[in-house]
């Protein structure tokens, strides 16, 4: 027997005092017929084992011989009898799990030591937004399920912003990003709330089936945390995912010529530098389980994604870097790769490190996840040909600035040039061993 099937023999597996509870059950069982029965078998049972006897005395006149037999034909009996018992019991399981996790693949002990690690794995609380922190969520999922996501909501563009201006709703783009990439098995499921309406298809058109979904399920719960719950179940999605505020917030920026612009869309476009960030309005609460979330964490990331759209704008919320701030989690932030057009457009990595203290109000974390990797040359020319350019790794600036560092190669390079989900996992909870 490979060592693998004693996985569920591992401690908070739930399955042994069901194993324990339903030996006993058999036994109180054979307890209550006995009683029944007054002590004595019945008497089809008498009949059978007298025919058998009779049979065995034919076999083996001999008393030893005859009571070798007995002991061999009970023993075997037993055996076949708890071997049913097993057998039973192990495809119980395995309907049990198909009903509840259908998308599972592997054997049921397999699949219960999974389950047992992700519901046993470090609490995790990653703050952001973009595509950046869905495609970290996917790599976190994989070694736990005690995942908090705290995500921005000031997205005023694209379906996101039709929905918020149309519906009175928060955006729902970054939230419904997030849903997905924790969703247990990526599937048909989500690649129907990913799908995109074409254009010229009237008032559909730009919007995804997903920001209509959650559209619709804030109508009908008449809440959004609660339709982001209701849909968290849909999906049967690993953690929680929460807005950041649940009041409607826009951003504001102070660019270095000294105009101010409103609207995160408007503030990318503007061709000057952001010297400041601000949310309007200022003093906005989050939800009271995102701070208790960052209190129990184990490790908080903050990023990757748009440094100033993304990053700080969850920071811009009071109560949530207050509790950065005081958390005994370890804090990380993970820098990006790529530099952004209309953002951070020639920023090394401390230039992002010194960015976050600013608009936090000092230090909210204590390791800064450095990408050292450089991309194949063609890719690198066709994102410079856009405006954007690999971030430097400033190493030893970064560490006079106090920060512990951590580096190495974390990016995956296809058509896009983006941390790889699986190699920022393992350095992220690394940290927490």
């Amino acid at each position: 027997m490979s060592e693998g099937r004693w996985h569920w023999l591992m401690p908070g597996m739930r399955v042994k005092r069901w194993l324990l509870l339903s030996s006993m059950g058999v036994l109180v069982a054979l307890l209550g017929l006995w009683i029944g029965l007054g002590g004595a078998p019945a008497h089809w049972l008498d009949t059978v084992y007298r025919a058998l006897d009779t049979q065995i005395r034919v076999v083996a006149p001999s008393a030893p011989a005859a009571q070798v037999i007995r002991w061999g034909l009970g023993l075997a009996l037993m055996a076949g009898g708890l071997g049913i018992w097993w057998w039973g019991l192990r495809r119980a399981w395995r309907t049990l799990v198909g009903i509840l996790q259908p998308r599972a693949s592997g054997r049921v002990w397999d699949v219960l030591s999974r389950y047992a690690l992700m519901l046993h794995g470090r609490r995790v609380v990653a703050i952001g937004g973009g595509t950046g922190l869905s495609t970290m969520l996917r790599g976190l999922k994989r070694y736990t399920a005690n995942i908090v996501a705290i995500v921005t909501v000031t997205d005023d563009g694209g379906s996101s912003g039709r929905l918020r201006h149309e519906l009175g709703i928060l955006p729902p783009g970054d939230i419904r990003n997030c849903l997905i990439a924790l969703a247990d098995a990526e599937g048909t499921m989500t690649a129907l709330l990913q799908h995109r309406f074409k254009d010229g298809t009237g008032n559909l058109s730009g919007h995804s089936v997903g920001n209509l979904l959650i559209a619709a399920m804030t109508q009908i719960k008449g809440d959004f945390e609660q339709a982001i719950q209701e849909i968290s179940k849909v999906l049967a999605i690993r953690g929680r995912v929460l807005p950041s505020t649940l009041t409607h917030v826009n951003l504001r920026a102070e660019m270095e010529d000294g105009t101010y612009i409103d609207g995160e869309t408007a503030i990318v476009e503007y061709p000057a530098r952001i010297r400041r960030m601000h949310l309007n309005p200022p003093d906005v609460e989050p939800p009271p389980e995102a701070i208790e979330a960052i209190k129990q964490a184990d490790v908080v990331v903050l990023g990757p994604g748009s440094l100033f759209t993304s990053v700080i704008p969850n920071l811009l919320v009071p109560k949530i870097a207050d509790a950065l701030r005081t958390t005994d989690a370890i804090r990380v932030y993970v820098c990006n790769v790529m530099t952004q057009p209309g953002e951070t457009d020639r920023f090394t990595a401390s230039d992002h490190v010194r960015a976050i203290e600013a608009h936090a109000g000092g230090r909210v974390f204590d390791y800064v996840l450095v990408n050292t990797a450089t991309p194949n040359p063609e890719l690198l020319e066709r994102y410079r040909a856009h405006g954007q350019d690999l971030v430097l790794p400033d190493i030893d600036r970064i560490r006079q600035m106090g920060y512990k560092v951590i580096t190495g190669d974390f990016i995956s390079q296809t058509d896009y040039v983006r941390h790889d989900p699986n190699r920022l996992a393992e350095a992220i909870l690394r940290l927490a061993k």
